[in-house]
């Protein structure tokens, strides 16, 4: 076979490899892109379900999805540590958030490791958020030990800080 003999250049195969090259640089760059945004999803998912629970005030569901057991009812001793009527005590009516009738989480982060840090506004209010832990393990809630607070604002995205508090 010599180059005269050579078969004719092949447009649509070359478009097609051409298409794939291109799709799987969209596929590279798409995919880091997605894990990166939804990475906290799960853990957002499951403080708006507790706090739609709270919000229809139905303290019972909202205990469950605290502790990730839907039939926490039927073995209540297992949850001493923080029993059902403490929880009530602190997420109803008469605890430091009043009957909560709105919610919106304003900052997820998860650089602390096994938990992620969700700050939730209540009420509208900015100056007094609520900090929850969601454990990756066990997907449990939490009272954090750390406090997540605005800072400054830079082109419009806010730099949020942790602190521990005491």
């Amino acid at each position: 076979m010599t180059l005269l003999d050579a078969p004719d250049y092949d447009y649509a195969r070359a478009r097609r490899h051409r298409n794939m090259l291109i799709g799987a640089a969209i596929v590279c760059v798409l995919v880091p892109v997605l894990l990166v945004a939804f990475w906290n999803w799960p853990c957002e998912h499951r403080v708006n379900r507790f706090f739609k629970a709270l919000e229809r005030q139905d303290d019972p569901q909202a205990f469950g999805i605290w502790n990730n057991d839907a039939n926490w009812q039927s073995h209540p001793q297992q949850f001493a540590a923080y029993p059902y009527s403490r929880f009530v005590a602190d997420w109803g009516p008469s605890g430091d958030y009043g009957v909560i009738r709105s919610h919106k989480i304003l900052y997820v982060t998860s650089h602390l490791g096994n938990v992620a840090l969700i700050a939730v506004e209540i009420h509208g209010k900015t100056t007094a958020l609520a900090t929850l832990s969601v454990s990756k393990k066990d997907h449990t809630l939490d009272f954090s030990p750390f406090d997540l607070t605005p800072g400054e604002k830079k082109f419009g995205f806010t730099r949020w800080q942790i602190s521990r508090h005491f």
